[in-house]
């Protein structure tokens, strides 16, 4: 067990132990009754397999930081917590954690709570410590149900944290080479908020790379707004046209850790950059750049045509 790469899961709230974290990602009813125990540190190995790579995780559930081993720590990719949302107090126990975070530097930091709350910690004071400190908030049962019809509906909850730890490179990573890496690979990577079932997922490329492009680069953002029309224009844009084509390359390259982990980072970068812009106009640049991604990697014109008509008003 100590081999394994590890996924450090935590809870301040008493009401909510770190227990039932685990057993909700984990997706059981119960927690098996021999599971690992020592020193107070629940141990729970969780095998992660899709179709670009298979790992054994070891998820560690702690008490509280001071029960972290240094053998934890040096194998710790991962970091989740829980909180208090409904106490107006509830980031401060949070905040002690946070000289351990800057000092690991984890893969994965997310914060979770069951709904924010105006009478405690509200959305947007949660989302602004997340951004401030580098974690991902997600709610487990948020107040606003992502749009149905959104043609690009965010992950929430539970199954949003199972996707960020797909879309980690675990250390022990093994990457599959059974099929082409390229299309799935990039929808992965790009946190592809999808509703579509298993036998779904594999569709035709373009809806997958376009799909997954755009989810990717309209999700909401983390800067601040205001960019002219003119900058979405990605035809005329030679840093966002050099994004474009070293993502071709990356997906259609050989499928190993060292691709993987770039195309991750690009991702995030262009992410990052698309996070500046109003909302519509956010997903119309999501639009264009999958669309022109697609192109890249040598797709039809033809298949992509019809992926919104936003951008003809």
């Amino acid at each position: 067990m100590a081999d394994l790469p590890c996924a450090l899961l935590s809870s301040c709230a008493a009401q909510f132990p770190g227990e039932e974290l685990l057993r909700q990602i984990v997706g059981v009813e119960e927690l098996p009754a021999n599971i690992s125990v020592q020193d107070d540190v629940i141990f729970y190995p969780w095998t992660i397999d899709n179709k670009y790579y298979s790992a054994t995780v070891n998820f560690c559930v702690v008490p509280n930081r001071f029960a972290v081993t240094p053998e934890i720590a040096d194998s710790l990719q991962a970091f989740i917590i829980y909180f208090d949302s409904t106490s107006t107090s509830g980031l401060d126990s949070i905040s002690a954690w946070l000289p351990l975070t800057e000092e690991w530097l984890p893969d994965v930091l997310i914060l979770v709570c069951d709904r924010a709350s105006d009478n405690g910690v509200s959305r947007q004071k949660a989302q602004e410590w997340c951004i401030k400190h580098g974690f991902e908030l997600v709610e487990l049962n948020p107040e606003d149900a992502p749009d149905e019809d959104d043609d690009f509906p965010e992950t929430t909850g539970v199954k949003r944290i199972v996707q960020a730890l797909n879309a980690t490179v675990w250390s022990n990573a093994k990457m599959k080479h059974d099929h082409h890496q390229g299309f799935g690979l990039f929808s992965t990577l790009a946190g592809a908020h999808s509703t579509r079932s298993q036998g779904d997922q594999q569709a035709e490329p373009s809806e997958a790379v376009t799909g997954g492009m755009a989810e990717s680069l309209q999700e909401n953002g983390r800067g601040p707004a205001g960019t002219s029309d003119s900058q979405l224009d990605i035809t005329v844009d030679p840093v966002l046209d050099t994004d474009i084509q070293e993502l071709a390359n990356l997906t259609t390259g050989d499928g190993d850790l060292e691709n993987f982990s770039r195309l991750f980072t690009k991702l995030q970068e262009m992410k990052d950059k698309a996070a500046t812009l109003p909302h519509e106009q956010r997903k119309l640049h999501a639009e264009k750049v999958a669309k022109a991604f697609w192109m890249a990697i040598g797709g039809d014109q033809d298949e992509v045509d019809g992926l919104s008509s936003d951008e003809e008003h």
